[in-house]
C-alpha cells in the first residue's frame, strides 16, 4: 500500500525520500519494526481480550511438573502472530506479487483451520478439537493450491541457461538483457552438491522425454507432503513455553537471507544460487513474520502469558513450508527445520515401537519417557526454560549449517 503511494509521489512530485520504498532492504526493515511494535504493544490487548472471553487452555493431566499452573492461560495467541504479520505486509509489500499473494493465502488458510480447532477445543472443554481428518484435508488443500500455483502460474519462473538462436542472441544484446532468460521450470536446489540443481521432471523423463509435461503429477504431491509435514511438525513442537515461536523465528530469519539472495540477480550470480525473479519481495513478508514471532515471544516465554494454540502453530508450519517451496529450498527443510523434524520423528518412533511391542509381547513399550521429545526431557526433571534454551541453540546451529550450504558443495 505505502509502496504504491510513495511510487506515485516520486513519479508525480519528486517527493524527497520516496525512492527509499523501491529498496527491498528498507521495506523489510520497516516491516520487522512495525510487526514487532504491533505484536508487543497490541499483543497485550489481544491477550486481555482472550482472557475476558474466557479463551483459556484446557490442560490434560500428563504428570509434568508445573502443568497444572498453566490451566486457564489464554490460547489462540496465534492471532497476534497473524495480525502482526499481515499488517506490515499490506503496508510495505507489492501486493500484486504472486509470491506475496501465495503467502497471504497460506496465512489466512491455515489460520482459519487452527482457529477452528482451538475454538472447538475451548467450546467442548477437551483436547480433541477439530477432527484430524479435517486438519489433514485443510493442509492438503493448501498444498494443492501452492503446488498448482507454483507449477502453472506464468509469473513463477527461474533464470537458467537456455539454448537460443543467433537471431535471438542479437535481439537480447540489443535489448540489454542477458542470455539467461526466465523460464518455467520444475527445478529446485539440493544442498551440499556441486551441481546442486534437481529437476522434478527427471523422476519420470527417464522413462520417456515426452513425459516432461506430466511433471506436475510428481511435483504437486511432493508439495502437499511438505506442507502437511512441516505444519504438523510445528504443531507438535508447540508443547512448552517459547519453544515453537523461538525455533520458528530462527528458521524464518534464515529463510529471509535465502529469499533475498535468490531474488537478487547480483548476489545469486556471485554465490552461484538459482535466481528466482520477483522472489525477493518475499523478504518483506518473511521479516514481518519474524518480527511477529519475536514480539509474540515477549508474552510466550516462561511463564507464558498466552499460548499460540493451533491458530499459531499450524499457521507457522504452513508459512515456513510455502516460503521454502517458493524459493526452491525445500530440500533444506530437514536441516533448517531440524527441531520440527526430530520432534515429529520422536512421536513416530514412540507410536510405532509401542504398537509393535504390544503386538509382539502383549505389552506396549516406549523408547522415550514421553513424546514429543521435549516432554521426554521434562520427565527427566529438566526445567522447561532450560529445554527451550538448548533447543534454540540446536536450532541456531542447524541454521548456520543451512547458510553455509550457499558455498559448501
Amino acid at each position: 500500500m505505502l509502496y504504491y503511494l510513495f511510487e506515485y509521489l516520486e513519479n508525480e512530485y519528486q517527493f524527497p525520500g520516496a525512492s527509499l520504498f523501491q529498496f527491498i532492504t528498507f521495506r523489510a526493515a520497516m516491516a520487522i519494526i512495525v510487526s514487532l511494535l504491533i505484536s508487543t504493544i497490541y499483543g497485550k490487548r489481544i491477550i486481555g481480550f482472550l482472557r475476558k472471553q474466557q479463551m483459556g487452555e484446557s490442560i490434560r493431566e500428563l504428570g509434568l511438573e508445573g502443568q497444572a499452573e498453566k490451566a486457564g492461560t489464554p490460547t489462540m495467541g496465534g492471532i497476534i502472530i497473524i495480525l502482526a504479520t499481515l499488517v506490515p505486509v499490506l503496508l510495505f509489500a507489492k501486493l500484486d506479487n504472486i509470491y506475496v499473494i501465495l503467502l497471504i493465502v497460506a496465512t489466512l488458510w491455515m489460520g482459519v483451520i487452527g482457529f477452528t480447532d482451538d475454538f472447538l477445543k475451548i467450546k467442548r472443554k477437551d483436547k480433541e478439537g477439530l477432527a484430524g481428518k479435517f486438519k489433514v484435508i485443510g493442509q492438503v488443500g493448501l498444498g494443492l493450491i501452492v503446488g498448482c500455483t507454483m507449477y502453472f502460474h506464468n509469473d513463477i519462473t527461474v533464470r537458467q541457461e537456455k539454448a537460443v538462436s543467433d537471431t535471438e542472441q542479437v535481439a537480447m544484446s540489443q535489448d540489454g538483457s542477458d542470455f539467461k532468460p526466465a523460464v518455467k521450470s520444475t527445478k529446485t536446489t539440493l544442498p551440499f552438491f556441486k551441481n546442486n540443481e534437481f529437476d522434478y521432471a527427471d523422476l519420470i523423463t527417464w522413462i520417456s522425454p515426452d513425459l516432461a509435461k506430466y511433471a506436475w503429477l510428481i511435483f504437486i504431491p511432493i508439495v502437499i507432503f511438505i506442507v502437511t509435514a512441516v505444519s504438523n511438525g510445528a504443531n507438535l513442537t508447540d508443547g512448552i513455553d517459547g519453544l515453537a515461536a523461538g525455533s520458528s523465528a530462527i528458521i524464518v530469519l534464515t529463510l529471509a537471507l535465502f529469499a533475498w539472495v535468490s531474488g537478487n540477480i547480483i548476489f545469486s550470480d556471485y554465490l552461484n544460487v538459482m535466481y528466482i525473479p520477483n522472489s525477493g519481495e518475499t523478504t518483506i513478508f518473511i521479516t514481518a513474520f519474524a518480527g511477529a514471532l519475536v514480539g509474540f515471544l515477549w508474552y510466550n516465554t516462561y511463564p507464558a502469558q498466552v499460548f499460540m494454540g493451533d491458530t499459531g502453530s499450524l499457521t507457522i508450519g504452513g508459512i515456513i513450508a510455502v516460503i521454502a517451496i517458493a524459493i526452491r529450498k525445500e530440500f533444506l527443510i530437514p536441516i533448517l527445520c531440524g527441531i520440527f523434524f526430530i520432534e515429529t520423528l520422536s512421536v513416530m518412533m514412540q507410536v510405532s515401537w509401542f504398537k509393535y511391542t504390544k503386538k509382539k509381547h502383549g505389552e506396549g513399550r516406549r523408547i522415550f519417557l514421553m513424546s514429543p521429545l521435549h516432554h521426554h526431557y521434562q520427565k527427566k526433571g529438566i526445567h522447561e526454560s532450560k529445554i527451550v534454551a538448548r533447543f534454540w541453540i540446536v536450532g541456531i546451529f542447524l541454521a548456520i549449517i543451512a547458510v553455509i550450504t550457499l558455498k559448501v558443495r
